[in-house]
């Protein structure tokens, strides 16, 4: 069964780096066709992709946040990390991985930016 699981700090502070890992086990992040994405849900809100990698470690972000984000992987260890640049409040969310098409998803991680 795969299982995924988000980690990182829970409190970032304004204008640094958000950066998350997320570890999967019981499959591997470069099985053919299979895309893993982060995805976020500010409170109240509604769900929102953020990007994904690929299983060649091709890339893909979404337009609106393409200028701060970076997804990279570590085969090695079968993980893939989010980093999010010159964060702000509003980036406050929980944040998940997940590979949707197969509906594979972390519990998520809550991440608040405050000073």
């Amino acid at each position: 069964q795969v299982q995924l699981q988000e980690s990182g700090p829970g409190l970032v502070k304004p204008s640094q780096t958000l950066s998350l890992t997320c570890t999967v086990s019981g499959g591997s992040i470069t099985t053919s066709s299979y895309y893993w994405s982060w995805i976020r849900q500010p409170p109240g809100k509604g769900l929102e992709w953020m990007g994904a990698i690929a299983y060649s470690g091709n890339t893909y972000y979404s337009p609106s946040l393409k200028s701060r984000t970076s997804i990279s992987r570590d085969t090695s260890k079968n993980q893939f990390t989010l980093q999010l640049m010159s964060v702000t409040p509003e980036d406050t969310a929980v944040y998940y991985c997940a590979n949707p098409r197969v509906d594979y998803w972390g519990k998520g991680t809550l991440v608040t930016i405050s000073s």
